[in-house]
């Protein structure tokens, strides 16, 4: 779709303009992150404040299936636009770490399907897919948390953390330590499965931030909840 938008933009100029872009050393960086672009993301984001909002230019840039083009398209799309099976489908297809994390948090979490899709995705057997249900799930639990189990999110979290895909662990590991954060009557047990399970206990942490391991992390941000 390399059609002229209302707007008067291309496809295929902004297509021209990411290439202009491409930094080999941004690529280098990303490219150990799994991302496979070499733009520099405040130059896409500044790309991205000059077009505006472009939904049907979004779409088309989603098309291409370039990892750049994507995350632009994510950030000049409408996210109430897009219906709840083609988020099924964007999803399924955003394989690159930081697309399905830009795509979960800037279009999933404005979308009124979110919830639906929540719960769909939690159960998928696609580790990934999964990964993006446990990172709503954990939206909930710091924003929405009436009506979640969550003394039975701490049992699948429990059973199935220790041995997940990294991306499924890394998601699961994240709502735990929200649990533990927001919810005072289950912080104990929250970190003890930290404990017990020792899942990023020895994760390079860097000087001034926050190490990922639960037990640690519940702890840093109740203390800096109560300073």
């Amino acid at each position: 779709m390399a059609g002229t938008t209302r707007t008067g933009t291309t496809v295929a100029e902004v297509m021209a303009e990411l290439a202009a872009l491409e930094d080999p050393k941004a690529r280098a960086v990303n490219e150990r992150h799994g991302d496979d672009h070499g733009v520099n993301l405040g130059k896409l984001r500044a790309l991205a404040k000059r077009l505006k909002t472009q939904h049907e230019l979004a779409r088309g840039l989603w098309e291409t299936d370039d990892t750049a083009a994507r995350l632009l398209a994510l950030l000049i799309c409408r996210p109430k636009a897009f219906g709840r099976d083609e988020l099924d489908v964007m999803l399924r297809g955003a394989r690159a770490p930081k697309v399905h994390d830009w795509l979960v948090n800037y279009v999933v979490k404005k979308s009124p399907h979110c919830e639906e899709l929540r719960l769909a995705w939690t159960a998928d057997p696609d580790p990934v897919v999964a990964s993006a249900g446990w990172a709503l799930t954990t939206e909930r639990v710091a924003k929405r948390p009436e009506g979640l189990d969550l003394a039975g999110l701490l049992d699948v979290i429990e059973a199935e953390m220790k041995d997940g895909p990294d991306r499924l662990q890394w998601a699961m590991n994240h709502c735990l330590a929200r649990i533990g954060i927001e919810r005072p009557e289950l912080r104990g047990r929250a970190i003890g499965i930290g404990e017990r399970l020792e899942v990023l206990k020895d994760y390079p942490t860097s000087p001034g931030c926050t190490s990922p391991y639960a037990p640690v992390w519940i702890d840093e941000m109740v203390r800096r909840q109560q300073s």
